[in-house]
């Protein structure tokens, strides 16, 4: 099955494009940073890293939006049924939130400002690219929307070149906005604000040229089961991402209080994971897919194999990462860092980067399987087992190890994932089985 060239090439399909999408974020990410780092004051940096990361904090929680819509449009789709309701459903939601993130952005500003702790400058020039930046909010709100529906659609094509569209956009309007008018940080923030804009109008162009979508009733959109499970997919995933936002900051945290030298040792290692979690997202999202496609067309057989190929792609591609990481690890470390205290320090950890790829890319690969099969609630359940044993393995070996504590309960936490999604997709095919036979 594994050289099923059908099979490999729809993976593929899907899997480069979302790859390329993925990559492209922190691409932008260092290019704002270039932007204020040239205006000529070093605050300007830390306010663009505040501001950046109260919005990632903001938008992240949302971003159920996204994953809640690409299992039922891929699900519809393969059941030859219409699409066209769970983009509406999708839109409207979005908008919704977004309404409310406009109403309650000084509350909001506020909290996370005071959850941030930055300087009073830095936190002045935050206040105001946030109060700018807000004004995209219904434009990313809708986009998950848009991107989920792509993805569902098997259509990750369209949602790398919306992503890389909004990128040159973005560049270039705080070019034109900081150098060529003077804007400043409220220029980066204003051309942030336009390229989400250009980014969402293109993905809405792109659907409703190519696919057509047919118009829906509000009762049709509204349908109280359809819309109760829509509610209970994402509460699913919502909460599932409120697990995984208290391990990244606990885990900021437990590097923040041992010394400075270890938690930029944990923040450089920890991009070693962002970069090798880009391209798996990849390949879950190829999971969410197809699975759902799958799945929706009744075709067991076919989801059960495609399923195992991706897990396959997978392992192979978090092997080579393995041994890249152990043969050019210290040789990355330089480039990330001149601090001489920092590369001594990241050296007795450094081969904690080794071991996370073949840890971690079951889990990502089957957040992408339970999402397209939309078995949410089953992610979840996995995701607080996997929740509680970082927590409390970092609570036991913490005291006697260390940073080498923090990761090691960080490891199991990855691995312990991808075992526990595998077990309970097993439990539930097992129960969709017996009622099939019964």
């Amino acid at each position: 099955m594994f050289f099923n060239s059908k099979t490999n090439k729809a993976i593929m399909a899907l899997t480069l494009p979302a790859i390329v999408s993925n990559l492209t974020t922190p691409i932008l990410g260092l290019v704002d940073v270039a932007i204020v780092g040239h205006i000529g004051n070093a605050v300007y940096i830390g306010a663009i890293a505040v501001g950046g990361a109260m919005f990632s904090m903001l938008y992240w929680l949302f971003g159920f939006l996204r994953m809640g819509t690409g299992g039922p449009t891929a699900q519809a789709l393969g059941a030859g049924k219409g699409t066209e309701t769970v983009l509406y459903r999708a839109l409207i939601v979005g908008a919704a939130v977004a309404v409310l993130m406009l109403l309650l952005q000084v509350p909001l500003q506020k909290i996370i400002l005071r959850f941030m702790d930055a300087d009073g400058q830095t936190s002045s020039l935050a206040a105001t690219y946030f109060s700018i930046g807000i004004w995209g909010a219904p434009a990313v709100m809708c986009t998950y929307g848009v991107n989920g529906w792509l993805i569902g659609m098997q259509n990750t094509k369209a949602m790398m070149w919306v992503a890389i569209v909004t990128d040159i956009s973005n560049i270039l309007l705080s070019l034109l906005f900081v150098f060529g008018l003077g804007f400043d940080i409220k220029g980066v923030a204003a051309g942030t604000v336009c390229a989400q804009w250009i980014g969402f109008i293109m993905g809405s162009t792109i659907i409703w040229t190519k696919y057509h979508p047919v118009r829906r009733t509000l009762k049709e959109i509204f349908h109280l089961e359809a819309f109760k499970r829509f509610f209970s997919i994402n509460t699913d995933i919502f909460f599932r991402t409120i697990c995984l936002v208290a391990v990244t900051v606990w885990f900021t945290h437990a590097g923040a209080i041992q010394s400075p030298d270890v938690l930029a040792v944990n923040s450089i290692l920890m991009q070693f994971f962002l970069l090798f979690s880009y391209f798996m997202d990849g390949f879950a999202y190829a999971g969410e897919a197809l699975s759902g496609k799958l799945l929706g067309a009744g075709d067991i057989r076919g989801m059960r194999q495609t399923i195992r190929v991706i897990l396959i792609w997978g392992a192979a591609l978090s092997i080579v990462f393995s041994v890249l990481y152990f043969i050019g690890g210290d040789m990355a470390l330089g480039w990330l860092t001149d601090d001489e205290n920092v590369r001594v320090c990241a050296k007795e950890y450094v081969w904690w980067a080794v071991t996370f790829p073949v840890a971690g890319f079951a889990a990502f690969i089957w957040d992408g399987v339970f999402i397209g099969t939309t078995l949410t609630r089953r992610m979840l359940v996995a995701m607080i087992i996997a929740t509680g044993a970082f927590f409390g393995l970092y609570f036991a070996l913490f005291p006697k190890m260390g940073n080498h504590g923090l990761w090691l309960a960080f490891i199991v936490y990855l691995l312990l994932r991808g075992i526990m999604q595998h077990i309970l997709f097993n439990i539930a095919e097992g129960r969709e089985n017996k009622t099939q036979n019964t």
